[in-house]
């Protein structure tokens, strides 16, 4: 394990704010995860968890404790099961699982990130969602001070949400295991704009490498995937999700799908736009992506500050014009 004292919290998440952190340990297998965690647990110092810090809003007074990053990486195969370490790049692991036949995750390439972070988030895009391959989150249970294996229904899985983003501090992820399919078709295309784009009808398939090459150009023309070199990627992806209401509450002229039990998921996109916050509107250092409404992008010098501020303006005035609250997708981290 390393441990520096030179690094601030911007320098390790793609929305680049945050301040000063006390101690940063660095780990490479989930055996150091462990001891690191067990350490600032035995110690009494705060502890954060850091991946890919791609889902991050963190604290402009940086962090009075142990930072550990995560670096764990590595896929076993069990035939068509994948166990993938949790610091393991995950469109790195996307991109193994076109090379080897394997379906399931091709709609979520081009999502920055470590693979531990995603059953937390239960990740999802263009019509997939982690929860539907994951069979097992291996874990590290603060509580109990042992490790643990969870199941999809001890994770509990919901849109954007899961039993480990609600109880942030007890489980550490340590490995992720996905149940996939074998062959060169992905699972059926779901997500209307990705079955333009590729040509076909919703619910056929295609092929898998054509199903990733056609959501990292989706991703890459509304800034989605991490480039340093492209400010619109400086962000944390779509900054709310998608709200659900009851289907006697949809807007008209708002695009929606059915959520189930007479419910219908709104479009935050057009929500956020149609509140006055299109594309490319900027409030000093922070503002909208240029190419996507949804995200929220920051420039040299801007603060979690301004960025939560900003935020809490696009909220208040989308329940202000059509009555609907916006959710934050990213975690705003309080020391």
């Amino acid at each position: 394990m390393q441990v520096r004292r030179d690094v601030r919290l911007a320098d390790l998440t793609t929305l680049a704010v945050g301040g000063r952190i006390d101690r940063l340990v660095e780990v490479e297998t989930a055996v150091e995860l462990v001891t690191a965690v067990r350490e600032a647990d035995e110690a009494g110092r705060p502890l954060l968890v850091l991946g890919g810090g791609s889902n991050v809003v963190a604290p402009d007074e940086g962090w009075p404790g142990d930072v550990v990053l995560v670096r764990a990486r590595g896929i076993e195969r069990f035939g068509n099961a994948l166990t993938v370490q949790a610091g393991h790049d995950w469109d790195a692991l996307v991109a193994y699982t076109v090379e080897n036949r394997l379906a399931g995750v091709e709609a979520l390439s081009g999502i920055p990130g470590s693979t531990g972070a995603t059953p937390i988030q239960n990740v999802g895009a263009y019509g997939q969602e982690v929860a539907q391959t994951i069979t097992a989150v291996r874990v590290w249970d603060r509580a109990e001070k042992a490790e643990r294996t969870l199941t999809p229904a001890e994770c509990g899985f919901a849109y954007r949400d899961s039993r480990l983003k609600r109880d942030p501090v007890r489980f550490v992820v340590l490995d992720v295991t996905v149940d996939l399919h074998p062959g060169d078709e992905s699972r059926p295309v779901t997500y209307a704009e990705l079955a333009r784009t590729l040509g076909v009808e919703i619910g056929a398939t295609a092929p898998l490498a054509a199903v990733r090459e056609a959501v990292l150009a989706l991703r890459r023309g509304k800034g989605m995937v991490w480039d340093p070199a492209d400010p619109d990627s400086r962000s944390a992806g779509s900054f709310f999700t998608n709200p659900i209401v009851p289907s006697e509450q949809a807007l008209e002229g708002c695009p929606s799908w059915p959520a189930g039990d007479g419910m219908v998921k709104l479009s935050a996109a057009w929500l956020v736009q149609h509140a006055g916050f299109g594309r490319g509107t900027r409030e000093g250092r922070v503002g909208t992506s240029s190419r996507h409404s949804l995200a929220l992008t920051t420039e040299d010098g801007a603060t979690a500050a301004e960025l939560l501020a900003f935020a809490d303006r696009i909220v208040a005035t989308v329940r202000e014009k059509f009555g609907v609250t916006l959710e934050r997708e990213p975690t705003a981290v309080r020391p």
